[in-house]
């Protein structure tokens, strides 16, 4: 189900030298913005779960995540270089699944370790705030992941509804709206930071067990139908 090819050419394209410029741009925001708060505010628990749960795992996660899910295949589609792909002996579940494993660890390394040092700068993982949204940020990595591999798959402007998705139904409806927040990654990763900090601090609006059920079930069904666009775009080319 991987394939050591497909996942250098998909590492090579996510973190060429404008890609990667990106990717890096955000996760040195949130470091820089952290030293400033602790050196103006000092430690404080509050402040770092406020300043981790708004900006990293609310802003910063999901488009990182847009950035990878989408570029791991979108531009491929886009200039046609896929078909070239799909002409080698490769089965379409091992391409998807191999390019959703180089986006997971793209994401993960670009939000969930920048999210531990902005935590640990923030107030040295007080209440364990920094583990646990370090954590959060790991899981939301990997269902953001496979959502927008998605979209890359079976829409050419991916960028834009990942974006869309990411900026306006995660970070603003996702915050203000009760009902949006049952149907949000956010909330759903924030339920298992609730669970590794045990405090007040972190709280979710999705109990742990619905969360963890609804990560695993979109992941999967994002990844298996995927596969399936990827399987009929190949019907459609030899066609």
């Amino acid at each position: 189900m991987y394939d050591p090819t497909v996942a250098r050419l998909t590492y090579r394209a996510l973190l060429g030298r404008r890609r990667a410029l990106i990717l890096g741009a955000l996760p040195l925001l949130l470091i820089a913005i952290s030293v400033v708060v602790r050196a103006l505010a000092g430690a404080d628990d509050q402040t770092a779960s406020d300043l981790l749960g708004g900006l990293a795992l609310a802003t910063m996660v999901p488009i990182i995540g847009v950035i990878a899910g989408t570029g791991a295949i979108g531009p491929e589609i886009d200039d046609g270089s896929v078909v070239y792909l799909l002409s080698k002996p490769v089965k379409r579940p091992t391409i998807i699944f191999t390019k959703l494993i180089v986006a997971i660890a793209v994401t993960m390394v670009f939000s969930a370790l920048p999210t531990f040092v902005a935590g640990f700068i923030l107030n040295g993982n007080g209440q364990q705030i920094a583990v646990a949204y370090t954590v959060a940020a790991l899981v939301a990595s990997i269902a953001y992941a496979a959502i927008f591999l998605l979209l890359g798959t079976v829409s050419r402007h991916a960028v834009v509804f990942g974006l869309v998705y990411a900026l306006v139904w995660e970070a603003l409806f996702g915050s203000l709206v009760a009902g949006a927040r049952t149907l949000s990654v956010q909330q759903w990763s924030l339920a298992v930071a609730q669970k590794v900090a045990g405090g007040e601090l972190v709280t979710s609006d999705v109990a742990l067990p619905t969360a963890t059920v609804l990560l695993v079930v979109v992941t999967v069904l994002a990844t298996w139908y995927a596969g399936q666009k990827l399987r009929s775009l190949t019907l459609a080319g030899e066609e």
